[in-house]
């Protein structure tokens, strides 16, 4: 900032921040005469060639993003970390085979589409990282060319942000050059994965919202309406292709809402807004920017549908209804309707562990004191066994029973075919969970007797009909106990060496709970050449799209959120901004080749402390403020408040999110959020090395007669005759240890040359943990 002063009247007429009256400089220096020729040479101007030098940037940096991105993109021609899923996924599509993920299916799509151009036909599953493309015939590169096409656009979308939001020529290099020479945004683009996607579409709704707001004054124009609907559909790709798009959303949502706050002003400069105004302004926005997008999000959801119409490995993720949708599933096909009196294998879905018992008996107390049963053990296996097989009973004998088929919502009881007893339930708590019942066994006597009604099950399908059949395989069901009203329930955490490690089954009083469900897996008292094995053509049967969409919307967001298991390379969000902690892509020891996915520290360093200077400089000014100190003149706090502060508001709101989410994070959730940061590094560029004093009168009257020749000026002419050279000389140092930065841990990032061992100690800056070659 300037270190001339300043002064600034208040409304009372006090005055603040005195100081020297400072000499003529810029506009304000300027005779009348040669301030009406400047305004004449300006009015000359015309518009395509006023920027030239913002266009001959744009160009260069375009062209670096396509070499940066593109270079080498060949190696390694193998397969790379996350590739065995996208790929694979990519691969499900073509063969239009059903698969289950838990991100939507958008960015999946464009792999698919990409196989597609050419001619690929989906062989290779992607299995194991290592596996060779150029053995299994795979077109890798053009796999790869999507996500680098995107991210080499992102870069442009970056410097386009700061173009269209006025900033000066360093401040758009800056934040450009800051995602272009950042190796993480590299290392991300160049592989089969979502988030160039993902942060491509991010970008553009930026772009395309501050396009929209700077028609605000020309409402419900034909270009008004254009960058209000690319808005929404730059939106609807963010969430298509990944849920943490909706962060997006929460930056344009909240940017909206300040918008629509200021047009309830009476005392706005352009005039009050009737209330039916004001709604139609309201409708616009909800229709482009809610409506609209989430239409195109269903639509992504039915294009999948379309195409995977056969059976495949995303069955068992669905329920039976929506099975049936599909050709060629195993589970329809081979389904057998359930007899009394047949011997059946239960198995659980979630977990695939059968219902087991065996002779042996719970401890008399467990490790936390509590006492049990001392009954027989009823836990969870997961290999096929004959202590698996369970008898199905009716509430009450009778040879009129034997041979009729079980139904829906009835009451029935199991025999442990083995040991002869009957499964039960009692108000006693299980091993693990003290609030939730213990399942065991008793004799045929006790059954009979004293202990009946506490070995009534009621059978309850999923989503069935009173009186539908049980059926094997697709029939899902829960196994409700009567008398307590508790549901069978198991988990993965393996009991004790006195239950052989095997999975606890306990009453869950949850009975709501996805992970209840059971299926019959096998009936193994039914001879091999019995007729009711005979299997008969079915049809596929159809769903509405909405009751398909709402189920697998329900497994995406349960499985999401279940990603809680412990990974090698997780991290913590505190880590992502200091860049802590990389994760490792792939190596190869005979080479000593490696990819390490890392960002630039040298540009993470600086984003993320200015991101800290800027909070600095907002409670400096809020400070000053309450003193009555006025620093800053009403076009740079505007500046800094609205535009600058909608970048770091699309920082926070990509950023401080994760800390509420308990599933796996890894460093690539925060690439959104770095290149909001990059924004905001661009824009304090700007800001520190061009602020000048507050204009006088003469400056403020040259001012008002340059803006008068255009009705939205941008912000970088309103500041004609102001001296950038601090910014240039600040932006060449800053860009000399970007791109050395950059430099220094490229093999890192493009995966060779090789590094020896002490080169890949030289860049374990914080500790990250390199892979060394044996």
């Amino acid at each position: 900032m300037s270190q001339q002063g300043s002064v600034r009247k208040r409304k009372d007429g006090s005055v603040v921040g005195k100081a020297k009256e400072p000499a003529a400089t810029g506009i304000a220096a300027l005779r009348e005469p040669d301030l009406d020729a400047l305004v004449k040479a300006n009015m000359e101007i015309k518009a395509p060639g006023v920027e030239w030098n913002y266009r001959i940037a744009l160009t260069l940096i375009t062209i670096l993003a396509f070499v940066t991105r593109f270079w080498g993109i060949s190696h390694p021609n193998e397969v790379v970390f996350d590739e065995v899923h996208f790929g694979k996924f990519a691969s499900y599509y073509l063969e239009r085979t059903y698969f289950f993920d838990v991100h939507p299916p958008f960015g999946k799509l464009l792999f698919a589409l990409m196989g597609w151009f050419v001619g690929y036909d989906g062989h290779f599953h992607f299995e194991n990282i290592g596996d060779s493309y150029i053995n299994n015939k795979v077109p890798y590169v053009a796999f790869r060319a999507m996500p680098a096409l995107m991210g080499a656009l992102t870069v442009p979308v970056v410097f386009d942000i700061m173009w269209e939001s006025g900033y000066t020529l360093p401040a758009c290099i800056l934040s450009a050059c800051l995602v272009l020479f950042d190796n993480a945004h590299i290392g991300q683009t160049r592989l089969i994965l979502l988030d160039a996607t993902l942060v491509f579409a991010m970008a553009c709704s930026l772009l395309c919202y501050i396009k929209f707001y700077k028609l605000r004054h020309e409402p419900f124009g034909r270009k008004w309406w254009k960058w209000l609907l690319l808005t929404g559909f730059a939106l609807s790709c963010t969430i298509s292709t990944k849920y943490v798009g909706v962060f997006s959303f929460v930056t344009i949502g909240s940017a909206v809402a300040i918008d629509l706050w200021d047009l309830l002003d009476v005392k706005r400069r352009q005039g009050t807004l009737s209330l039916p105004e004001f709604g139609q302004h309201f409708a616009a926005r909800a229709v482009g920017l809610i409506i609209i997008p989430f239409f195109f999000y269903l639509f992504w959801f039915q294009v999948h549908f379309a195409i995977l119409s056969r059976s495949g490995p995303g069955d068992d993720f669905m329920s039976p209804e929506f099975q049936e949708t599909l050709s060629d599933n195993v589970m329809t096909a081979n389904a057998v309707t359930i007899d009394y009196y047949d011997s059946i294998q239960i198995k659980h879905k979630e977990t695939h562990g059968y219902l087991h018992s065996h002779p042996d008996k719970y401890p008399l107390r467990y490790d936390d004191g509590r006492v049990s049963s001392q009954g027989q053990q009823v836990t969870g296996y997961p290999y096929a066994d004959a202590n698996n097989h369970w008898q199905i009973l009716p509430l009450q004998g009778g040879d009129e029973v034997a041979g009729r088929h079980v139904k829906n919502n009835e009451i029935v009881r199991l025999r442990h075919i083995v040991t002869n007893t009957m499964l039960l339930s009692h108000d006693v708590a299980s091993p693990y969970y003290p609030t939730n019942q213990e399942f065991t066994t008793v004799s045929m006597e006790d059954a009979l007797t004293d202990r009946f009604n506490d070995t009534l099950f009621e059978i309850r399908i999923e989503n069935g009909k009173q009186g539908q059949e049980f059926k094997s395989l697709s029939g899902q069901f829960k196994l409700i106990h009567n008398p307590s009203k508790v549901a069978m329930w198991t988990h993965t955490t393996p009991l004790p060496d006195w239950a052989y490690k095997q999975q606890e089954i306990n009453g869950n009083k949850n009975l709501g709970q996805s992970s209840n469900i059971w299926f019959v897996d096998e009936i193994p008292s039914i001879p091999k050449d019995n007729p009711r094995l005979a299997k008969q053509e079915r049809k596929v049967k159809s769903l509405p799209f909405l009751q398909k969409w709402f189920e697998l919307q329900r497994a995406m967001f349960y499985h999401n959120n279940a990603l809680t298991s412990s990974h090698p390379y997780a991290s913590e969000p505190f880590m992502w901004p200091f860049l802590l902690r990389g994760v490792s892509f792939w190596t190869q020891n005979d080479t000593k080749q490696q990819i390490y996915f890392l960002g630039n520290p040298i540009g993470w360093w600086l984003a993320s402390s200015l991101l800290a200077v800027f909070a600095g400089i907002l409670a400096a000014d809020q400070l000053s403020l309450r003193r009555g100190v006025d620093a800053l003149d009403e076009r740079t706090r505007a500046r800094l408040y609205n535009s600058t502060g909608f970048f770091f508001l699309a920082w926070a709101t990509h950023y401080l999110p994760f800390y509420l989410m308990g599933r796996q994070l890894f460093l690539h959730h925060y690439l959104p959020a770095h290149l909001a940061s990059a924004l905001v590094t661009g824009a304090l560029l700007e800001f520190i090395f061009n602020v000048e004093p507050i204009l006088d009168d003469a400056t403020m009257k040259a001012q008002k007669k340059l803006t008068g020749l255009k009705k939205h000026l941008p912000a970088r002419q309103k500041i004609v005759g102001q001296n950038l050279l601090p910014s240039w000389a600040a932006l060449g140092v800053i860009m000399v240890v970007i791109i050395g930065g950059w430099y220094f841990f490229l093999p890192l990032t493009y995966g060779y040359p090789g590094l020896t061992v002490p080169q890949v100690n030289a860049r374990k800056w914080l500790g990250y943990d390199l892979h060394f070659a044996k």
